[in-house]
């Protein structure tokens, strides 16, 4: 689809005399020399490692009582073994693709090695225990091959590890466990920079507002909701300034920092609407909700499309709610859809004009 509209815009600049056909076909003829993104090949390789280390994790969990226990163990670690070297050799050889589907076969046969040992020999200890080591486990295995694939892995079995943390807790805060899900976010999110896993990054920052969400089921109180709103704006805000290591930091993450910063923000805004439904309380939260959207689009509106679309979106859901609340109240049913039509034209006029003088800096930028 990119490749398409970049032929289309390589074609317009042709006509317009701003690009030499010449270059336009050098331009076209190095994007295709590229590694796509996007492999069929790679999607199946993937689909088939995960199918065949359910299978092995299948057949442990049966404990197969016909065959002697140190066939077992010897079978089971014979194969990480196999699967690991057998990796390295296709990493050799370019065979990346191949080479990540063996991976994740051995992080996965790592976690059914450890429940076969614990079935065979009784040994004591707790699913969280084991969820633990089978996330160090993913996580040395893809620091040693700097395996995006692998770093895929850790990233899920971090929210595991989450979900049987509150399972055994019954959503409680007992102990250190719950600190560990912020603590394997953070390793995610090097293991991303360190393999190249782009879009594992996002199962890290999802798990992290996960756990924020948590955290305000446990107190609903109106200073987390508070936390969350000043924390997310200030979170967001650094990532706009020009402050050297951060800026550095930020731009190599690309657009998911911004975003999710934002993100906790409006999570913040709209637990706050749920604590406070009415009185100059209610109208102070609506015009800060809505100073920050324009905040937010100011900052990054130009540059991140993420923090834009939600930005209006959140400007806009504001607007319709005060409309609701205050005029609603006072002018009948048809009147309120009518001052509701006018709110949003005004909106999407803002938008519009926003959207316009974005594209002219952009051209002057350019120039």
């Amino acid at each position: 689809m990119y490749r398409g509209r970049l032929e289309r815009d390589l074609s317009l600049w042709v006509s317009k005399g701003l690009l030499g056909q010449e270059t336009a076909g050098a331009l076209l003829a190095e994007y295709d020399s590229r590694p796509a993104s996007f492999s069929l090949g790679r999607v199946l390789m993937a689909l088939a490692a995960v199918l065949l280390a359910a299978a092995i994790l299948l057949v442990v969990a049966s404990n197969w009582e016909a065959i002697p226990r140190l066939v077992r163990v010897g079978g089971i670690l014979a194969l990480i073994w196999f699967v690991h070297i057998a990796a390295a050799r296709m990493l050799a050889r370019g065979a990346t693709a191949a080479a990540g589907g063996l991976l994740v076969i051995g992080a996965m046969s790592f976690g059914g090695a450890i429940s076969l040992v614990g079935q065979m020999y009784h040994l004591s200890g707790d699913e969280q225990t084991v969820m633990y080591l089978w996330f160090a486990i993913a996580t040395i295995s893809a620091i040693l091959f700097r395996s995006a694939a692998v770093t895929v892995v850790a990233g899920f079995l971090s929210w595991a590890s989450f979900a049987v943390c509150l399972e055994n807790n019954d959503t409680h805060w007992i102990g250190f466990d719950p600190w560990m899900a912020p603590v394997m976010a953070m390793i995610v999110i090097g293991l991303v920079r360190y393999t190249g896993a782009e879009r594992a990054r996002h199962l890290a920052y999802l798990l992290l507002i996960g756990w924020l969400a948590w955290l305000y089921t446990l107190y609903e109180e109106i200073a987390v909701a508070l936390a969350f709103a000043v924390g997310g704006m200030a979170a967001f805000v650094l990532t706009a300034l020009p402050l050297r290591p951060i800026a550095s930091l930020v731009r190599s993450a690309g657009a998911a920092p911004a975003f999710y910063s934002f993100l906790v923000a409006v999570i913040g805004f709209l637990l706050l609407h749920i604590e406070i439904e009415d009185g100059w309380g209610l109208v102070v939260l609506g015009v800060v909700t809505l100073a920050a959207s324009v905040l937010a689009i100011v900052l990054r509106g130009r540059d991140n499309g993420a923090v834009r679309y939600l930005a209006y979106a959140t400007f806009a859901a504001e607007m319709l709610y005060l409309a609701s609340v205050t005029v609603g109240s006072i002018l009948g049913t048809s009147s309120l859809f009518l001052f509701s039509g006018l709110v949003v034209a005004l909106v999407a006029w803002m938008v519009i004009r926003l959207e316009r003088r974005f594209s002219a800096n952009a051209q002057g930028e350019r120039a």
